[in-house]
């Protein structure tokens, strides 16, 4: 207990020695031992991918997961080094949503057939958005992380003790320094007043003593001299891993471009998916035979079908808008931009043409280049 003592003692006159140092070097009353200029150069550089691999990492993150709440979870899950229960993605949430609107409205019915359509490709998207999270995840910020957490962490220890080093290097020199000034005042400025042999030998003891302080504190600079030599060549070895940090950051940024690239690719196929799919059910519905019956909003006298229902050509093109065109079809080109109110009529744009056509009961349209200009189709 008293050992314990004694270092603690000692220790805390250790550091209040180098605070008093480190303050009367900023207060511009000691002197400062400068570090190599590579050495500054390589403290400067690790500074700098410090400061930037943290905002980047940060951002990234922000990037994958934009709910704070969700990131302080997964930030509290990797501090108890559990696993992280699986989330669903909100692409998958709202595709599960659709499916189960499809399952109430009707799956036979237009709006069901489509809401389970774009249902099940927001669940592929869903799967899509997981896959890259979690690429994203093992490749770039866990190295990234890794790097923050635990060489950074070594570096900054070392950074520690060897300005430690240096400020008991700094002290070493400011005590070499009195001392030699104390020796120097002494040898300088004699009493040669005192006569009696007692004084003399009393100035004799003081040079003596004045000289051995002088011998301890040049011993003491050259061990501080050793061991700031030894740290900061022990630094230098390690702020020179940077350049190969820098290459590792740089594979994994590679891989989490090509990881994006991927998700983006994937994302863009199953659009085009999509779309072929609605456009497929689109032109389906346009089929009478094909489509539930509903109301049409372009005439109000329409003829009406065999099924009860009113003739998709006849109410959609009333008689006498229309010019006639070869093997019995009808021709029109569209004089202004028509957003369909249902799934039985079109939406148009201005200036397109289309072709009607009639085999039995069943009526279909198509693009066409016909230039003959007609009235509106529809108010």
């Amino acid at each position: 207990m008293d050992f314990n003592v004694k270092k603690l003692a000692s220790d805390a006159g250790m550091l209040f020695t180098r605070a008093v140092q480190f303050t009367e070097e900023k207060l511009g009353q000691a002197e400062k031992t400068e570090l190599d200029p590579h050495l500054e150069n390589l403290l400067s550089k690790a500074d700098s991918t410090k400061n930037w691999t943290e905002k980047i990492m940060r951002q990234t993150e922000v990037l994958l997961q934009p709910n704070p709440s969700a990131r302080i979870e997964e930030f509290i899950y990797d501090k108890l080094d559990k696993k992280l229960p699986s989330r669903t993605t909100n692409a998958e949430l709202l595709g599960q949503h659709m499916l189960d609107a499809a399952k109430e409205f009707g799956a036979d019915t237009p709006y069901g057939s489509t809401l389970i359509t774009v249902g099940e490709y927001q669940r592929k998207l869903g799967g899509a958005e997981r896959e890259f999270l979690h690429t994203s995840a093992v490749t770039f910020l866990s190295p990234l992380r890794n790097f923050l957490e635990g060489d950074w962490r070594t570096i900054s220890k070392e950074r520690r003790l060897l300005e430690n080093r240096r400020l008991d290097l700094d002290i070493c020199k400011a005590r070499v320094k009195k001392a030699k000034q104390a020796e120097a005042k002494a040898a300088a400025t004699p009493d040669f007043q005192e006569t009696r042999p007692r004084n003399y030998v009393l100035s004799a003891s003081a040079s003596a003593l004045l000289s051995e302080e002088v011998d301890k504190a040049e011993h003491e600079l050259r061990v501080a001299q050793t061991e700031f030599d030894r740290q900061a060549e022990v630094t230098r070895l390690l702020l020179e891993g940077i350049s190969s940090t820098h290459l590792n950051h740089l594979r994994c940024l590679q891989d989490f471009a090509e990881a994006q690239a991927t998700y983006y690719a994937q994302c863009h196929h199953y659009m085009q998916d999509l779309q072929r799919e609605l456009n497929s059910q689109r032109t389906l519905l346009l089929i009478p035979g094909k489509s539930p019956p509903s109301s049409c909003r372009c005439a109000n006298s329409a003829p009406q079908s065999a099924a009860g229902c009113p003739d998709p050509v006849s109410s959609a093109f009333p008689s006498g808008r229309l010019s006639p065109g070869a093997s019995g079809s009808r021709k029109a080109k569209v004089l202004y931009d028509y957003d369909a109110h249902d799934a039985s009529e079109l939406s148009l744009l201005a200036d397109e043409s289309l072709i009607m056509g009639r085999t039995g009961n069943t009526a279909g349209s198509l693009e066409h280049s016909a230039e003959e200009v007609l009235q509106p189709l529809c108010h």
